[in-house]
């Protein structure tokens, strides 16, 4: 399990996913069977990309095929874009909807 700090869990989750409890930790199933939690948190104080003052205290990579492929699709689920080329190969850093940074990354040749 993968637990992510969040203000409010429920909004965290794409609607339609396979496992959601009205609890303070909502569970959502990531590809491959894997879960991730999303943890209420009161005081949340979201990372920021690039600044010490606001660690970003880890962040996922995702391995795609091709990053002008995917990049639609993190971006219709609430992700916001904070670095990165215009390439479809190598990496773009993007934010959820809570401020946790995490990369897209094309595997190398």
């Amino acid at each position: 399990m993968l637990p992510l700090h969040t203000p409010d869990p429920r909004e965290r989750v794409p609607a339609g996913s396979p496992r959601l409890r009205a609890r303070p930790t909502t569970l959502g199933t990531a590809a491959g069977g894997e879960v991730v939690a999303f943890q209420q948190v009161h005081d949340y104080r979201p990372p920021r990309w690039s600044v010490p003052e606001h660690p970003q205290q880890m962040h996922i990579d995702v391995k795609v095929p091709d990053l002008d492929v995917a990049e639609p699709q993190v971006l219709a689920l609430g992700a916001t874009l904070l670095d990165g080329s215009d390439k479809p190969v190598g990496h773009r850093v993007y934010a959820d909807p809570a401020g946790h940074p995490f990369c897209l990354v094309t595997p190398p040749n």
